[in-house]
């Protein structure tokens, strides 16, 4: 599930979009004052950060200023500030995007899934070249074991690339079905995700039956860990 922080003063827009988002399996958690935001960030985990420029107490353009210093999130900012100067501001500290208030929510959805595929993209280099027993070459759409390389089919590699860039933490079985282009929700029905799974442990793992890097979560997903 894609967790989403958002700082909306406006509780009837902030309900609005929390409804909405949820059908794409995208969870928001709205803060009416951005100090309570900025707390928050400092202790829970965010995959991107929807930013109102008016707000009590504090500048929007400050709460992105100070985000952009401490966190490595990615920020939409939502605004009906129209001054052109706010926006060019808030790309200049560091916001990704910038959507003028009022707007369609499901441009808000396609703008979240695409920042955070580019993000992702972004940040695959950093996995590449982490010290590791695996290694993920997105240009040769290559995964190597100790310098060795793992014969997978399409499917196999889009999950396990996909854990890879998620190391260490939980990745759901509808995030691996949204993020792929090969699998759909047919693959849950029929169990078929779990039977991919097992044929990637029996490709990694010294011992598939007692997995060390590709961990089943009861209840929640997989992990992948190196």
């Amino acid at each position: 599930m894609i967790k989403i922080a958002m700082v909306e003063d406006d509780v009837q827009l902030a309900e609005l979009l929390t409804e909405y988002l949820k059908q794409f399996n995208i969870e928001v958690t709205n803060f009416e004052e951005p100090f309570l935001a900025l707390s928050s960030l400092n202790i829970y985990k965010y995959d991107l950060l929807i930013l109102d420029l008016t707000l009590p107490g504090m500048d929007g353009l400050d709460v992105c200023k100070e985000v952009v210093s401490k966190h490595k999130i990615p920020i939409i900012i939502s605004s009906a500030r129209s001054d052109i100067t706010d926006k060019v501001t808030a790309l200049q500290l560091g916001a990704d995007d910038y959507l003028p208030k009022p707007y369609d929510p499901r441009e808000l959805e396609v703008r979240i899934k695409t920042i955070l595929r580019r993000y992702n993209q972004n940040n695959e280099d950093v996995k590449e070249n982490k010290k590791g027993i695996f290694k993920l070459d997105s240009d040769k759409r290559e995964i190597t074991k100790k310098g060795q390389y793992i014969k997978l089919t399409a499917a196999e590699y889009e999950v396990l690339s996909l854990l890879i860039k998620r190391e260490g933490f939980i990745v759901t079985r509808e995030e691996i079905f949204d993020n792929s282009d090969l699998l759909n929700h047919d693959y849950e029905s029929s169990g078929s995700l779990a039977v991919i799974i097992n044929r990637i442990r029996q490709k990694i793992e010294d011992n598939p039956k007692e997995p060390k890097h590709l961990q089943t979560i009861r209840g929640m997903g997989y992990k992948f860990l190196q």
